[in-house]
């Protein structure tokens, strides 16, 4: 089935702050045919996100960085996650120069090639989110310190690791949101061929 097979009988806002909640009635057909009785459904609407994991194919290095989480907070984990450079795509803007601008914001970083990895639904049964995520070619002898845009509160510490040290820590569980470590097992599978690409 497609988007033809669901059928909108009303949408309406019903909250809008930093982010948005619009809520829906719908109905749509059924596998094993006919169709459902009219269900209401809330999506949570932030927008757009492009992302990019920092890799140096000369040093066999990734960037990473380290920043408080009100969602992890909020279940019950520890906050300060290690995560890599993302960013929200806005109007005009298209997901590689999100990529290239928040690299040199969030990490100080030049990043000189992309290889697009995939675009994904973060969390489809709620949210209307895509994220564009990329690997990124950047010189990780330049990665250090504390980055970010005080205005909007962010206190971002960057760091790099050798590929086999960061792949051992996501293997062990520590980390934990799925872009970075979707972005890191895509680098395990295909490094040798990067490393290739790049040199």
């Amino acid at each position: 089935m497609n988007i033809e097979d669901v059928e909108v009988v009303r949408k309406e806002t019903v909250w809008q702050g930093f982010f948005r909640i619009d809520r829906y009635w719908l109905r749509h057909r059924l596998h094993e045919g006919g169709w459902t009785d009219i269900v209401m459904r809330e999506v949570f609407e932030r927008g757009h996100a492009a992302a990019v994991l920092p890799y140096d194919p000369e040093r066999d290095t990734v960037v990473l960085m380290e920043q408080f989480r009100i969602g992890a907070l909020a279940a019950g984990m520890d906050p300060w996650l290690a995560e890599i450079v993302a960013g929200m795509i806005e109007d005009g803007e298209s997901a590689e120069q999100v990529a290239r601008r928040e690299a040199q914001e969030e990490i100080g970083c030049t990043v000189t090639d992309l290889i697009k990895v995939c675009d994904y639904l973060s969390t489809p049964g709620g949210a209307s989110e895509m994220v564009t995520l990329f690997l990124g070619r950047v010189d990780s002898s330049l990665a250090c310190g504390v980055h970010g845009n005080r205005d909007e509160f962010e206190d971002i510490l960057v760091y790099t690791l050798p590929f086999d040290e960061a792949y051992a820590r996501l293997q062990a569980g520590a980390i934990r949101n799925s872009v970075t470590i979707i972005a890191l097992q895509w680098l395990a599978l295909n490094r040798e061929a990067v490393r290739a690409r790049w040199r």
